[in-house]
C-alpha cells in the first residue's frame, strides 16, 4: 500500500503551497479572538445606583448630591449601596430632611450608571447589575455550549464532507450570525446569536487544525499549527486596542464580525485536504491537488508512485465509536480528552476574568495578549527539542501550581495576583498548544476528526464550567482559583499514558495502532509493504524413531 508521507515526502512536506495555506488560514485564527473575548469588553461593568428619582417629583430643585444623601445608603467604606435604596415614601422634603429614611430594600425603578467612561454595554443597557449580574457569566458558558455542539456537528461532518466546505459554512455562519448579535433587542437574543457564532467557532477551529496537519510533514507539523496560535494571540491584543477605542459594545460586535466577508475568496483559493480524498476514494481528485501542490513547491511526483496511488482502493473512513474499539485507542482518546479539558478550564478561567485581578481590564488583557505570542512559539521549539509528552507534562504542571499559588496571595496585591497569572496564561497556552499538535498527530486520519473533535468537545464542556466557577468567589475567592490549579496537575500525571510523536508520519488507519503495540511482543512477524507476513523458516525434520 502507497504510504501517504512518501507521495507528501514528494509534493514537499512545507514548501510554497503549505505556506500559503498556513497564511490564509491565520487570517482566521486572528478574527477569531475578537469572537471567542470580544464579549469581556461590551459586558464591562461601570459604576452604577439604584434610580432614586422618586424623590425629584417631591422636590424638583435638587442637586444630584442631595438627592443621593437623601435616597440610598452607604456601605462599610462610605460607600453607595449600588444594590439597594431607601424605599420611597409619600412624605414632603422638610420631613425627610428631620428625620430621615430607614427601610430600605432593592431597586425599584432600575439603575443609574456613570457613562463618562463608556458609551454603551450589554451591562448598562441590558441593566446586567445586582441580582442579574450573573446572567453574563450564564451568557459566557452558553456561548461555550455552542462550541461544544459546534465540535459534535462539524467534527464528523469534517470527516463527511470535507475540511474545505465546513470552512466556509463555518465562516459564513459566524458573518452572518455575528452581525445580526449586533442589533440584537434582547439580552437572549443577542445570547442565541452568540451560540451560533460559538458553534461556527468550533468548525473552524477543528478543521483548521486537521486540514494544516494533514497538508504539512511532520518536521514542520508543530511550526504550522502553532503560527495560527500565534496570530490567535496577536488577535487578543488587537481586541484590547480595539475594543479601548471603541466603547460601544454595538459598534465594537460590528467591527469583530465584518472582517470574515473579507475572507470570502477562501471559495476559490482554499484547497481540501488530499488525504481525506485519499480515505474517501476520490483518488483522482486527490492525485490533481497533489499535482498542483507539487508544482507550486517546484517539486514532481514520481508516474510510478500516482499509478499505484491512482489504483489502490480507499480504506473505510471511521466514526466516533472507533476511538473505543481497542483498549490502546479507548486510553488514548480519554487521556487527550482529559488534557483538552483541564487546558480550556484554565485558560478560559483566567482569560474570561482578566477585568477581575485588581488592574486595568485593557492593559492586563494586552499583557494577556502579548504573553501568549512567546508562550506559543516557545511551544513550537519545546515539542520538536523536548518531544510533545514531556512538554505537556511541563506546562500542564507549572500552570497548575502558579494557580494554587494565587489563592494564598491576598487581594490587596492586585500587582503580585497579576503577575502570577500573566505566568499561568503562558504556560497554559503553550500547553494548549502543544495538545492540538498533540492531537492531530495521535488519531489516525480515518478517525482524526472524530477524534479531535472528540477532545474539543471535551475542551467545551470545560469551557462551559469556567465562567461558572468564577461565580464560586462570592463563597471564598480562592476556590475558583483551587480548581483551576487542581485540574492541570491531574491531567500532566496522566500525559504519562500517551506515545511519544515528534518527527512520526501520521497514522491513517486504527489497525496500525494495535500492529505499533504488539511488534515487540510478536517477533515472528515483519512488516512488509505494509502488510504483515510471517518469517519462513526452515521445516523441523522429524526426529528419527528407531525400530
Amino acid at each position: 500500500m502507497t504510504d501517504f508521507a512518501e507521495i507528501l515526502k514528494n509534493v514537499g512536506e512545507f514548501g510554497r503551497f503549505q505556506k500559503v495555506l498556513v497564511v490564509i488560514l491565520s487570517f482566521l485564527s486572528f478574527l477569531n479572538a475578537f469572537h471567542m473575548f470580544g464579549q469581556v469588553f461590551m459586558e464591562i461593568s461601570v459604576p452604577h445606583h439604584c434610580n432614586t428619582g422618586w424623590i425629584l417629583h417631591i422636590d424638583p430643585n435638587l442637586t444630584q448630591e442631595a438627592r443621593l444623601n437623601y435616597t440610598l445608603p452607604r456601605n462599610g467604606q462610605g460607600h453607595y449601596e449600588q444594590c439597594s435604596m431607601y424605599s420611597p415614601v409619600e412624605w414632603d422634603i422638610e420631613s425627610i430632611e428631620k428625620y430621615g429614611l430607614n427601610s430600605t430594600g432593592p431597586c425599584q425603578d432600575g439603575w443609574e450608571y456613570d457613562m463618562s467612561e463608556q458609551k454603551s454595554t450589554l451591562v448598562t443597557e441590558f441593566d446586567l447589575v445586582c441580582h442579574r449580574r450573573e446572567q453574563t457569566g450564564i451568557s459566557q458558558s452558553i456561548y461555550m455550549s455552542g462550541l461544544l455542539i459546534g465540535a459534535l456537528v462539524f467534527g464528523p461532518l469534517g470527516d463527511r464532507i470535507g475540511r474545505r466546505p465546513v470552512i466556509l459554512i463555518s465562516m459564513f455562519m459566524q458573518l452572518i450570525f455575528g452581525l445580526a448579535a449586533a442589533f440584537s433587542p434582547h439580552f437572549y437574543v443577542y445570547t442565541a446569536f452568540r451560540w451560533v457564532v460559538g458553534t461556527a467557532m468550533s468548525g473552524l477551529m477543528i478543521n483548521n487544525l486537521v486540514l494544516v496537519a494533514e497538508w504539512v510533514g511532520s518536521s514542520r507539523r508543530a511550526c504550522a499549527t502553532i503560527t495560527g496560535h500565534v496570530c490567535f494571540a496577536v488577535g487578543l491584543m488587537a481586541l484590547a486596542g480595539v475594543s479601548y477605542g471603541i466603547r460601544n459594545w454595538r459598534i465594537l460586535q460590528i467591527v469583530s464580525s465584518v472582517p470574515t466577508a473579507l475572507l470570502f475568496f477562501y471559495i476559490w483559493v482554499l484547497p481540501e485536504s488530499a488525504r481525506w480524498l485519499f480515505i474517501k476514494g476520490k483518488n483522482e481528485k486527490a492525485v490533481k491537488l497533489l499535482k498542483k501542490a507539487a508544482s507550486m513547491n517546484k517539486k514532481k511526483i514520481p508516474e510510478d508512485l500516482l499509478m499505484q496511488f491512482h489504483e489502490e482502493k480507499s480504506p473505510q473512513s471511521g466514526n466516533m465509536i472507533d476511538l473505543f474499539r481497542n483498549k490502546t485507542l479507548r486510553k488514548l482518546t480519554l487521556v487527550m480528552c482529559l488534557v483538552w479539558f483541564v487546558n480550556s478550564l484554565v485558560y478560559y478561567g483566567l482569560s474570561l476574568n482578566v477585568g477581575s485581578f485588581g488592574l486595568d481590564i485593557y492593559l492586563t488583557q494586552l499583557v494577556f495578549g502579548a504573553v501568549e505570542i512567546p508562550a506559543r512559539i516557545g511551544a513550537m521549539f519545546a515539542v520538536q527539542l523536548l518531544g510533545r509528552k514531556p512538554s505537556q507534562m511541563f506546562c500542564l504542571f507549572l500552570g497548575g501550581i502558579v494557580c494554587l499559588i494565587i489563592t494564598v496571595i491576598p487581594r490587596n496585591l492586585p500587582v503580585v495576583i497579576t503577575v502570577l497569572a500573566v505566568i499561568g496564561k503562558f504556560s497554559i497556552a503553550s500547553s494548549f498548544s502543544i495538545c492540538y499538535i498533540y492531537a492531530a498527530e495521535v488519531f489516525p486520519t480515518v478517525i482524526r476528526q472524530n477524534g479531535v473533535g472528540l477532545a474539543s468537545m471535551a475542551a467545551r464542556v470545560a469551557g462551559i464550567i469556567a465562567p461558572l466557577i468564577s461565580l464560586l468567589d462570592k463563597y471564598h475567592p480562592a476556590i475558583p482559583m483551587a480548581i483551576y490549579g487542581s485540574g492541570p496537575i491531574i491531567g500532566g500525571i496522566l500525559c504519562f499514558l500517551l506515545p511519544e510523536t515528534r518527527n512520526k508520519d501520521l497514522q491513517d488507519h486504527t489497525e496500525s495502532t494495535e500492529q505499533k503495540k504488539s511488534s515487540n511482543s510478536v517477533p515472528e512477524e515483519r512488516l512488509i509493504n505494509g502488510t504483515d507476513h510471517k518469517l519462513e523458516t526452515d521445516p523441523v525434520p522429524p526426529k528419527s524413531t528407531r525400530l
